[in-house]
C-alpha cells in the first residue's frame, strides 16, 4: 500500500441534532491537499456527515472536491467520497472513493482506496492508501 494523497482539513464550523436515540453532527471544512500525484486545495462546500447511535460505533461519510494540479503539472479536480466507520479501538478507518478530471489520475477511480483519519488541533488529516502493484 502507498499513501497517495494527504489531505489536511480544517474544521469551520460544525452543526448538531441530538435526537433520542442518534446524533448527527454536519462539520464544514476548508484545508489543503498534498501527495506524489497531486498538490492543490479544498474547494468550498466540503462536509463530513457524523451519525453515533447509542450502543453503535461512529459512522461518517464527507464529500468534498479539490481543486489543484496532477503528477503532470496540469490544472484538474478530484471528488472525494469518503466513507467509514470508527473501530473499536477507536481509529477511523474509511474506504474513499475519487472522481477525477485528470486523465493522468484516472487510474485512482478504480484503485483499491483506503483511508486513515488522524486528529490534530483544529481538525484531522485524512490519509488515504491505494494498492499499486
Amino acid at each position: 500500500m502507498q499513501e497517495i494523497l494527504t489531505v489536511n482539513v480544517s474544521i469551520d464550523s460544525a452543526t448538531e441534532v441530538n435526537g433520542g436515540r442518534q446524533s448527527v453532527c454536519m462539520v464544514a471544512f476548508s484545508g489543503t491537499a498534498d501527495g506524489p500525484y497531486f498538490h492543490g486545495k479544498i474547494l468550498p462546500g466540503g462536509v463530513d456527515t457524523q451519525m453515533r447511535a447509542a450502543g453503535q460505533p461512529m459512522t461518517l461519510s464527507a464529500r468534498y472536491i479539490l481543486e489543484g494540479t496532477d503528477d503532470q503539472s496540469l490544472p484538474c479536480h478530484i471528488f472525494i467520497e469518503n466513507n467509514g466507520t470508527e473501530s473499536p479501538d477507536h481509529v477511523l478507518r474509511t474506504r474513499p472513493a475519487i472522481v477525477t478530471d485528470s486523465a493522468s489520475l484516472a487510474w485512482m477511480e478504480q484503485a483499491d482506496l483506503h483511508g486513515t483519519v488522524e486528529s490534530t488541533e483544529g481538525g484531522v488529516i485524512i490519509h488515504i492508501w491505494a494498492d499499486i502493484s
